[in-house]
């Protein structure tokens, strides 16, 4: 079954290009299906491509998905248009009454600030102890999965020496969870930060499960034990040309660009990097939505 999203969503037709199975509200409603309802936080500067990434993964799946997306409203983008905004995004204080089968807090580019600096902090908490009671399995991204275990165990991050930027192996600790149902024993992920958590500090709280590492990278997947909260470090939602996107960025603005390892061939940034990870992110998503949001949210909200 297709994700549903507005009609004039820009990710719809990039989606289509690629054969990806999306469908208006108006066809949606025609059929007699319970949706899956999956809410959106995007905290990623650039948007429309941050909606395109996570719709492609969530589009692969025999599930119907509906997708909303909110932003902070407590801190002004500049990055995004704001009447895209305005067309497909609300509020958090707009969808706070509402119950949601699944949500994803995605990352956002701000590590090198304390949890406590970011403008929309507060804000954010109150979104994540809203999750433990209205939504059934929360996925956080990247510097949203650094939030989420600071948040709800007390886990910092730590600034490392250079950037973790590129494409790294990780070894599975655990290969009969669902969440990793259908894994190879190691598998390729993206990765681009300048912060990570440490093992030993996940390793001492017992309602969190180590799932997969990177001897590059560092811890990649954690989930609480109950399913309802799952960390990812990496970017598999990343498309192929991300890194070099952000390599090229950062090289235009005069800071240090740390070239990303194991992505361009033979580490020549003239030549254009493989896709890579394409198969397990699929994996990934479409387990987290089948084994911890389909399975187990309830028919009915009460």
């Amino acid at each position: 079954m297709p994700i549903n999203i507005p009609h004039n969503l820009p990710a719809k037709s990039i989606l289509e290009q690629e054969n990806i199975f999306v469908m208006d509200e108006d066809r949606a409603y025609r059929q007699d299906i319970r949706p899956l309802n999956i809410l959106i936080f995007n905290i990623m500067p650039e948007k429309e491509k941050t909606e395109t990434q996570l719709l492609r993964l969530l589009g692969n799946s025999p599930l119907q998905v509906n997708v909303a997306f909110i932003y902070p409203e407590t801190h002004e983008t500049k990055t995004t248009d704001k009447n895209h905004l305005e067309a497909f995004y609300r509020t958090f204080s707009q969808v706070k009454n509402k119950k949601y089968d699944g949500m994803i807090i995605t990352g956002a580019p701000i590590e090198h600030l304390s949890f406590d600096d970011v403008t929309y902090w507060d804000e954010l908490e109150q979104v994540m102890e809203w999750t433990k009671t209205h939504v059934t399995s929360t996925l956080h991204i990247c510097w949203g999965a650094q939030a989420g275990l600071f948040y709800h165990y007390n886990i910092d991050k730590y600034k490392l020496p250079t950037k973790c930027t590129g494409v790294f192996y990780h070894r599975l600790l655990e290969n009969n969870i669902n969440l990793v149902r259908g894994f190879d024993d190691y598998y390729l992920a993206p990765h681009s930060r300048h912060t990570s958590i440490r093992l030993e500090d996940i390793q001492a709280v017992d309602e969190l499960q180590i799932l997969s590492v990177s001897d590059e990278a560092g811890v990649c997947l954690v989930a609480s034990k109950d399913g309802k909260r799952i960390f990812l470090t990496g970017h598999p939602e990343y498309d192929c040309s991300t890194l070099k996107e952000e390599y090229e960025r950062d090289q235009r603005k005069g800071l240090i660009a740390d070239l990303p390892e194991n992505y361009f061939p033979n580490d020549d940034p003239s030549k254009e990097p493989i896709h890579s990870w394409r198969s397990h992110a699929n994996l990934l998503f479409s387990n987290w939505l089948n084994y911890y949001v389909y399975q187990e949210t309830p028919y009915i909200w009460e």
